[in-house]
């Protein structure tokens, strides 16, 4: 069974930081490109940032630039997203996804195999 398990969630002060970890199982992420994807009260679902299968990465998201590092392990089957400097406005679910093949799609509706979701607030 394909599964993916996201955690490293919870409430950070603005300015903080948080590592979100994306372990699968049932599967070898090898032969997927995996994505960083956000849903806030109230919005749309919108990417986050993306690895391809080489390891190099893709951000969907503007304001990700310069604060938030996706990385993949794996040798430990897992993909992960450094967030820095984090924002009020990056407070939502975060979720990761696979896609099987060489390159990060254009949108979250390409991507197969969820994650339930770990939650981030950005609170003082």
């Amino acid at each position: 069974q394909l599964q993916l398990v996201e955690s490293g969630g919870g409430l950070v002060q603005p300015g903080g930081s948080l590592r979100l970890s994306c372990a699968a199982s049932g599967f070898s992420l090898d032969y997927y490109a995996v994505g960083w994807f956000r849903q806030a009260p109230g919005k749309e679902r919108e990417g986050v940032s993306c690895t391809m299968r080489s390891g190099f990465s893709t951000n969907y998201l503007d304001s990700a630039k310069g604060r938030f590092t996706i990385s993949r392990d794996n040798a430990k089957n897992t993909v992960y997203l450094q967030m820095n400097s984090l924002k009020p406005e990056d407070t939502a679910v975060y979720y990761c996804a696979a896609f099987r093949g060489l390159l990060c799609p254009p949108g979250g509706a390409d991507f197969g195999s969820w994650g339930q979701g770990t939650q981030v607030t950005v609170s003082s």
